[in-house]
């Protein structure tokens, strides 16, 4: 099948182009970006893209699609649906599933379910433990022969220092990025929302930034020891932005992400015990958000990810310390992230560029450009697109959300997976 995208503003960071163009498609692959396409087809499917944004599908490395084992929170049939319907084309999934990835059977089911109902392309992360447990080392080797692209106990801190060592070693040897969970569980006690004056009038037990900072500390300490590549999940603290920026500025090999959450919302949208709002890590003060927006600014935050988590009623419904951590989230990061836009925090391909070719570096996928003879996975953009966070209506089969009611501007209008058209 042919495609012809004409007249959009095409952005596409990996190249730095910024301007408009036509953008042709031939059998999956992007075969030409100009001003006036060429190699036009009588039977091309003509898509006019006039006063939209055409870019790289975007790219979410964090998300839980919860298949197999968790199935009544989310599908990969309709997790992947909720992907595309925010703008997305490729999502990475973590290894939190029942049984864990961690073996090359799992990764094998998830991406066999992929073919059969996903809507966009998946990408399998691998357990760093078995179990998760933390205790024994899975086998990274068979884990990326299985289809893993990086491994991580994301849900879970690895708090055994030597077994981190080990993996960093082990993934390197296989060219794996090794994704740090970064929370020292003795410091976070079973918290269930940030430590300061909120939790307090609360009477909620809280988990303070040093939780987070620690950890983070110890991994990058570990990455330049072995030369591994780290990267560092949903960050949240001012001070994890400070020691990810020393770092980089020494040379390690360390990239990380934060989520619009974190950029968005501070610890107050917890009053009222509102469950929405409770995650892990947890959301932070004003000075955290500032702090966030500023990594995202200067580059030290490479990624924009969702760390989509959905929860069924029962286990949100509950007295908040009892409640599940983690939100929804792939059907609202793009108007979120057009926020900090609109605020002058990133211009638009920078914005674009956190949530496409950066997330394909950090994980070494082939992905997140629209260069001749790359996959044809677009977005076209509708920036005008004004809409209200309804939680019934959303593609997720969970409503978790903490922006029910919001008003949102920017959406994904046309959806393009591997030259397949997918509105």
């Amino acid at each position: 099948m042919s495609l012809l995208i004409k007249g959009g503003r095409v952005i596409d960071p990996a190249n730095n182009i910024d301007g408009v163009y036509d953008v042709f498609v031939d059998e999956g692959k992007i075969v030409e970006v100009s001003s006036h396409a060429s190699r036009l087809m009588l039977n091309a499917e003509v898509i006019d893209a006039s006063g939209k944004i055409v870019a790289p599908g975007l790219i979410d490395i964090h998300v839980h699609l919860r298949e197999p084992g968790y199935e009544w929170k989310e599908t990969i049939k309709t997790g992947t649906a909720a992907a595309v319907s925010g703008g997305f084309t490729s999502v990475v999934c973590m290894a939190n599933t029942s049984p864990v990835n961690d073996e090359p059977s799992v990764t094998e089911y998830i991406l066999k379910k992929v073919r059969e109902e996903g809507s966009c392309n998946v990408f399998p992360i691998g357990a760093i433990s078995r179990g998760l447990k933390g205790e024994e080392l899975a086998n990274i080797g068979e884990l990326k022969e299985a289809g893993c692209i990086a491994v991580s106990d994301d849900g879970r801190p690895v708090m055994n220092a030597d077994l981190m060592r080990r993996a960093l070693e082990y993934a390197s040897s296989f060219g794996l990025t090794v994704i740090s969970h970064a929370e020292d569980l003795t410091l976070a006690r079973d918290g269930a929302m940030n430590e300061g004056v909120t939790a307090t009038r609360l009477g909620l037990k809280g988990v303070p930034n040093a939780a987070e900072e620690v950890m983070v500390a110890r991994d990058i300490a570990l990455a330049e020891l072995t030369g591994a590549r780290l990267h560092i999940a949903h960050v949240s603290t001012k001070g994890a932005v400070r020691i990810i920026r020393n770092a980089k500025a020494r040379g390690a090999k360390v990239t990380a992400e934060t989520a619009p959450h974190y950029f968005t919302l501070t610890d107050e949208a917890v009053e009222g015990y509102n469950t929405s709002a409770k995650m892990n890590p947890p959301l932070r003060t004003a000075e955290d958000v500032e702090a966030i927006k500023e990594g995202l600014r200067d580059g030290t935050l490479d990624c924009i990810a969702t760390d989509h988590a959905p929860h069924d009623p029962d286990c949100k419904d509950v007295e908040f310390p009892s409640a599940a951590n983690g939100i929804v989230g792939l059907e609202t990061s793009l108007p979120l992230t057009l926020r900090l836009v609109e605020e002058g925090v990133l211009t638009l391909p920078q914005a674009i560029e956190r949530m496409t070719v950066n997330p394909a570096k950090a994980l070494g996928l082939n992905k997140g450009t629209l260069s001749v003879g790359a996959d044809a996975d677009i977005a076209i953009i509708d920036l005008d697109n004004e809409w209200i966070v309804e939680p019934l209506k959303l593609r997720s089969k969970s409503r978790n959300t903490p922006f029910a009611g919001w008003k949102m501007r920017g959406r994904a209008v046309v959806m393009i997976v591997g030259g397949k058209v997918n509105v």
